[in-house]
């Protein structure tokens, strides 16, 4: 019962039943065994006859199995596995023993075949390999052959016998090992109807997804296996390795063929490639190639995996352009043009003598816009300065929208950046002179730039725009339309951060200094004033100079306390040359941001009284754009000071406002001639009509005029040839810390006026 619960386990139930179909099964074996291995009824009467004598002495057999069976390590295993199943290994041996001895008896025909046939069957499902049935029956035969020989049976007799048993084992070993080969074949073709349901499945499966699958061998080059999608799309055959390739879009063959070059290789490969499948419309799939490796790692077969990807393609770039594109403008955004800089930076580096220039654009006062109007008409104000701004710029250049209401213009390839930024920003100009029509309203706009050139202003990305953002910011600062970033003026970010913490110390360190630079009559070589410069004895970078430190100081908000030190500082020092015997007036600077401190007067007075000098002993220098900020306020500011004796100087004049009108409404005493003008003066005929015309100008108007920058004799006698009130410059002397000043005044036979 064992034996068949256990085959029952192993699916082959059904081969041991004993139906009408196996039986005359086993007569067939039976008649054809009896006629291959010459057995007759007469040798079977005949071993009938010697049976009981044979069968007496077969008891000892019992041992001789039962050790065989236990000397063999594998058939141990076998009967102690059917042990812990659930089997008894001694009635297992016993019925082995049992069906070996029945080869003596005489059965009915069919009988003894169905159960040998049978035999094999078990011994299959319990592991039992047929060599071990050939082996035992081997052994019982050398068994008989001695028993026989015991036994008092004529010679003759007994060869009969054996061969007799001979026949009969031959025919026991070759049912049972049928009985192997039925259980194995049942096995595998219940194996097989599996797979095919499994197969069956698979296929199924495969043939309702959307994508393409198929094999290609490679020795072979043809298409083993394609799935019904794949069939159904080219009825006439599958072209091998891609049945598609002559409708893929003529720029992603090769890429298919270097896929599958890798494929070939043994490695996993993917390619994006527009196909237009069996003439349907073009669309982007990804194809997949997988190689399959035979045992030596060698690739036989590609399998392959085609899926549209259409519509991720497509979301892909609307993300990218989401990403990219500024929604409002649709221009490039930052991350974009920053793209844009890098591969221009790189396409002048592979050129000698390629240039490209950066302008960064900013509108001004469009809060005010904003606030008054309403984002909406600040939204479609600058949706028409983008507009404006296109019709500017080449197809070759890029313009983009940095954020807020700041844009940016790239200028790639040109053989003079800072003539190409001359041209772009007089056309950016004159196109923001027509009004803006926005909602029926009427805008006038206007805008500030600043400009940086490669590779003389940065040879990277973040350097040229960070410059050319400082440089309109410094314009922005100097109410100019456009500057070019100048090294010495413009403070970067990164110093603007490192001065920041450094400032707020650096005054109570006293780390600030002043430098004076004297001023001379040029007709009689006297002194007339001094100059006060700022100057920042840095710990560690050394000498500072105020076009570095002021923009910062600004944006801090200390440029109040700074303003309030230099005052003091260079009127005590006024004072001290005074009570030395000298009598040197001084000038002090004032930027943008300190004149319209609503104290300023009241701290130049304050200033004034505790130094204990006069108000004549202080001129203060404001630029023209300065002025122009707030002219009702500053004439009453100015008219203040003057009240109290301090005169003003108006700096760099000549390079602000083309307007002179507020000439005569202030109380103005000195102009400034800026040191543009006075570099080439003893060569340059037009800037020798523009000095003479400021000269007098403001002798005209009954101001003091004074050049600054002068550095040769040259320049020195055709200003005093021009009527030239005082001059300033390297050819008088550097700015001079106070110590070598005072020896300066007393090496100079000069005395003033």
């Amino acid at each position: 019962m064992a034996e068949k619960n256990k085959y029952s386990r192993r699916g082959g139930g059904k081969v041991g039943s004993a139906d009408a179909e196996q039986q005359s099964r086993a007569d067939l074996d039976a008649r054809e065994y009896k006629y291959v291995l010459h057995i007759s009824n007469d040798e079977l009467d005949f071993l009938n006859r010697y049976r009981e004598i044979i069968a007496a002495g077969t008891a000892r057999f019992a041992e001789v199995h039962y050790n065989y069976l236990f000397d063999n390590p594998d058939i141990a295993d076998v009967l102690y596995a059917d042990e812990r199943e659930g089997g008894d290994v001694s009635e297992t041996i016993r019925a082995e023993l049992v069906f070996m001895l029945d080869i003596f008896s005489v059965q009915e025909e069919g009988k003894r075949e169905a159960a040998l046939i049978h035999a094999g069957e078990q011994r299959y499902a319990r592991g039992i390999k047929p060599v071990w049935v050939a082996g035992a029956y081997l052994m019982f035969m050398e068994f008989l052959r001695g028993l026989m020989a015991e036994q008092d049976i004529a010679a003759l007799v007994r060869e009969r016998l054996q061969n007799v048993l001979m026949k009969l084992s031959l025919r026991d070993i070759g049912l049972i090992s049928e009985g192997y080969w039925n259980a194995a074949l049942n096995e595998a073709r219940s194996e097989m109807a599996h797979v095919c349901r499994e197969h069956a499945s698979i296929e199924n499966l495969l043939s309702e997804i959307p994508q393409l699958l198929w094999s290609v061998d490679i020795k072979s080059n043809q298409v083993p296996y394609g799935n019904y999608p794949l069939h159904a799309l080219y009825p006439e055959g599958l072209d091998a390795p891609f049945p598609f390739l002559k409708s893929t879009h003529a720029e992603d063959q090769q890429l298919l063929l270097t896929a599958w070059q890798e494929a070939v290789n043994g490695n996993i490969s993917a390619r994006e490639v527009r196909i237009s499948l069996a003439g349907a419309p073009e669309h982007w799939y990804r194809l997949s190639l997988y190689p399959s490796l035979n045992h030596r790692g060698r690739p036989v077969q590609v399998h392959c995996l085609l899926e549209d990807i259409n519509h991720a393609i497509s979301e892909r770039k609307q993300l990218e352009r989401l990403s990219t594109t500024d929604s409002l403008t649709h221009l490039p955004n930052r991350t974009l043009w920053a793209d844009h800089l890098s591969m221009a930076l790189a396409s002048s580096r592979r050129v000698p003598g390629s240039q490209i220039a950066v302008i960064s654009l900013d509108i001004n006062h469009f809060k005010m816009y904003n606030d008054t109007l309403g984002r909406d008409i600040g939204d479609l104000l600058l949706q028409e300065i983008a507009e404006r701004l296109r019709s500017v710029v080449r197809e070759s250049d890029s313009l983009a929208r940095l954020g807020g209401d700041q844009f940016g213009i790239l200028l790639s390839s040109v053989n003079d950046a800072r003539t190409a930024s001359e041209r772009v920003i007089t056309q950016v100009l004159d196109c923001f002179d027509v009004p803006f029509s926005c909602s029926d309203k009427q805008l006038c706009v206007s805008i500030t730039m600043g400009a940086a050139c490669f590779p003389d202003h940065g040879t990277n990305e973040q350097a040229l725009l960070t410059n050319a953002e400082s440089a309109m910011y410094r314009a922005k600062r100097n109410s100019l339309p456009f500057q070019f970033f100048d090294p010495v003026s413009d403070v970067s970010p990164v110093e603007q951060l490192r001065y920041s913490g450094q400032i707020r110390s650096a005054l109570d360190n006293n780390e600030f200094v002043l430098h004076y630079q004297p001023q001379v009559d040029l007709r009689t070589s006297r002194i007339t004033g001094a100059e006060a410069l700022l100057r920042w004895q840095h710990p560690l970078e050394g000498t500072v100079y105020p076009k570095r430190i002021i923009p910062v100081a600004e944006q801090l908000g200390m440029i109040s306390p700074i303003t309030d030190w230099v005052l003091i500082t260079a009127l005590k020092q006024c004072k001290q040359w005074s009570c030395n015997g000298t009598m040197v007036p001084v000038s002090v600077n004032v930027s943008a941001r300190s004149f319209q401190s609503p104290r300023l007067v009241e701290k130049i007075k304050w200033s004034l009284e505790k130094a204990e000098v006069s108000g004549d002993c202080l001129e203060i220098e404001i630029t023209e754009a300065t002025l122009m900020l707030d002219l009702e306020r500053a004439a009453d500011v100015l008219a203040r000071l003057s009240d109290f004796g301090v005169s003003t100087a108006i700096d760099d004049f000549g390079t602000g406002y083309s307007s002179l009108s507020y000439l005569k409404r202030l109380p103005i005493h000195t102009l400034k001639i800026d040191q543009s003008f006075i570099i080439d003066v003893a060569f340059d005929n037009q800037d020798i009509a523009i000095v003479r015309s400021i000269i007098d100008l403001g002798h005209n108007l009954g101001y003091k005029v004074v050049a600054e920058g002068v550095e040769s004799g040259m320049a020195w006698d055709m200003l005093n040839n021009l009527g030239c009130d005082s001059a300033q410059g390297f050819h008088v002397s550097h700015p001079l810390p106070e110590k070598h000043f005072a020896s300066w005044l007393a090496r100079s036979s000069a005395s003033l006026i």
